[in-house]
């Protein structure tokens, strides 16, 4: 910033506070301001982007402990005076700085180096350092702006979705770009790609490439976290006298479990290690036992159970229920 900006600008009229306002509503003052008058809300309008790099220039002073000590000191102290070269007539440099520094050093003039000591700038030039440094942001005022991000949308089959899976999305500058999906993503999940959408206008940091995934559902697995779910039907004389049975597993030989006697339906056997496999680590698969009924009975099938019925052990497989509901 140029020195003579100092004297010239009311910063505090520019942001519409005065001079004894806190730090929270100094922020509070700017960022409604900046919204107002953001160039990404104001395409094509140069008094709304003029009057952003006022507010983002005034606030960019204030919010700085330091700088607005310094400020207010100048202001104090220049009383608006302004930098112009000596003549006859006119308020010089040395005028300004007489008063400050009681108009001593050499020949009359105020020492340099003390006027550069009171701004930390060690001898520096009204150029750069503290006094003229760019702040950044936009086109050099309250900080960069961030570039916009991109959003995605990929959609996986299951098992790649376990698996993991390398596609070619199109990039924020239309160029291919080739994206990892990590193994274990869930339907819906969103991942970051930091750095890959747009570029900042005024050289700050590019936003990303946000990519939602979609996982079309499998006909027979579902997820449980890092578990695979599966139902496995087992008939009614598998249930009831045990058996050995062939559960799927997802893109893999089927694996035998072994179906205890009197297993009902719901309970869940356990096979380690075969559900996803990621970093984090790896799941299992849980087969849930379902005793399907026979639809279709044949005479002698019939008779059987006809058999089994009166030699059946007189249980009432509702009474626990009803016990419950009794309360």
């Amino acid at each position: 910033m140029a020195s003579q900006d100092w004297f010239d600008k009311d910063f505090y009229k520019i942001l519409g506070v005065d001079k004894s306002v806190s730090d929270a509503d100094l922020k509070k003052a700017y960022r409604k301001l900046a919204r107002q008058y953001h160039p990404d809300s104001n395409q094509g309008d140069a008094a709304a982007e003029a009057r952003f790099k006022e507010i983002s220039e005034a606030y960019a002073v204030l919010s700085d402990k330091e700088e607005r000590a310094e400020y207010d000191q100048v202001r104090a102290m220049g009383g608006g005076a302004r930098f112009t070269a000596g003549g006859a007539g006119q308020g010089g440099f040395d005028d300004v700085f007489s008063g400050m520094f009681g108009g001593g050093g050499r020949g009359g003039q105020a020492n340099m180096d003390d006027i550069f000591a009171m701004f930390n700038q060690q001898g520096g030039s009204f150029g750069s350092g503290r006094f003229g440094q760019p702040s950044g942001g936009f086109r050099g005022y309250g900080g960069p702006t961030r570039g916009q991000d991109v959003t995605a949308t990929v959609t996986l089959d299951f098992i790649d979705a376990t698996r993991g899976e390398t596609m070619t999305l199109q990039g924020a500058t239309g160029k291919p770009m080739k994206v990892k999906i990590p193994a274990g993503v869930t339907d819906g999940q969103k991942i970051r790609l930091r750095g890959k959408g747009h570029p900042s206008p005024d050289g700050g940091q590019a936003g990303d490439i946000v990519v939602q995934v979609t996982v079309r559902p499998h006909p027979v697995f579902t997820r449980d976290g890092l578990n695979l779910r599966v139902t496995v039907p087992v008939t009614f004389t598998e249930a009831a006298l045990g058996a050995t049975i062939e559960v799927p597993t997802l893109g893999g030989a089927p694996v035998k479990l072994r179906v205890a006697p009197g297993t009902p339906s719901g309970r869940v056997l356990r096979v380690k290690g075969r559900g996803v496999e990621t970093a984090k680590g790896t799941g299992d698969l849980l087969a849930e036992v379902e005793v399907a009924v026979p639809a279709h009975l044949d005479e002698r099938a019939k008779e059987a159970l006809e058999r089994f019925r009166e030699v059946e052990p007189k249980e009432n497989p509702r009474a626990e229920l009803m016990a419950k509901a009794r309360g």
